[in-house]
């Protein structure tokens, strides 16, 4: 596995494009930008520098202790090789892959409408 950096991010999202392993594919679900570490089994959910969640993945917010490179300008450029991009949702951590097969399951269930025996009864 190589560090997680920007342009991997970049690349993932247009791998993912048009799936529920974007932020704009799932967030409407529950699903939010966050980071698994392999190494510590611990999940952050994505933050701007300044703490605050963010709507999509950046590493700026990540711990400390998962930055592998910064930027002089103090900007994270490479978090360590267990790190992964995936989603929070209820509490579990999603891949993008796991969170793109979620929202087919998911939006398959909303499609189905249950039968009404009041209403399509002959």
């Amino acid at each position: 596995m190589s560090a997680l950096t920007p342009a991997r991010l970049r690349k993932d999202n247009v791998i993912f494009a048009g799936t529920g392993g974007v932020s704009q594919g799932n967030r409407s679900s529950g699903f939010l930008p966050a980071f698994y570490d392999a190494e510590s089994g611990s999940v952050e959910v994505a933050r701007f520098s300044n703490g605050a969640p963010a709507p999509i993945h950046l590493l700026e917010g990540l711990p400390e202790a998962w930055v592998k490179q910064r930027r002089p300008s103090g900007q994270v450029i490479a978090v360590k090789d267990s790190v992964i991009a995936g989603f929070l949702r209820q509490g579990r951590f999603y891949t993008r892959e796991q969170a793109g097969h979620a929202m087919k399951l998911l939006t398959a269930r909303q499609s189905v409408k249950p039968a009404n025996p009041a209403i399509d009864s002959p």
